[in-house]
């Protein structure tokens, strides 16, 4: 059974900085890319970053180039998205998910809040 547990969210201030971390079990990790998405209520979820299955090949939504960093650890079958810079704007609960692996369940997300 697929999880993914997310964590590291929390309360930050604006131009603060978070690590998300997620950590994957119930399918071969190493061999998926992995997503991070955000979605805030009423919205529908949006991808923010993705990273190839060696951690070499990384993609990012125009919203947070230069500010996040997304990489993997696949000895440890996880995921981290630095956060650098944030803004308000990027108050979202944030989910991982692998790529191409349409049916694996979501985990819960980690809830991220910047206050101004």
């Amino acid at each position: 059974q697929v999880q993914l547990v997310e964590s590291g969210g929390g309360l930050v201030h604006s131009g603060g900085s978070l690590t998300l971390s997620c950590v994957a079990s119930g399918f071969t990790f190493s061999v998926y890319p992995m997503k991070w998405y955000r979605q805030t209520p009423g919205e529908e979820r949006q991808q923010v970053a993705r990273v190839g299955v060696n951690g070499h090949s990384t993609e990012y939504a125009e919203f947070v180039k230069g500010r996040f960093t997304i990489s993997r650890d696949n000895a440890k079958n996880t995921t981290y998205l630095q956060m650098n810079n944030l803004d308000v704007e990027d108050s979202a609960v944030y989910f991982c998910h692998p790529d191409w692996f349409i049916s694996a369940q979501w985990g819960r997300g980690t809830q991220v809040i910047v206050s101004s």
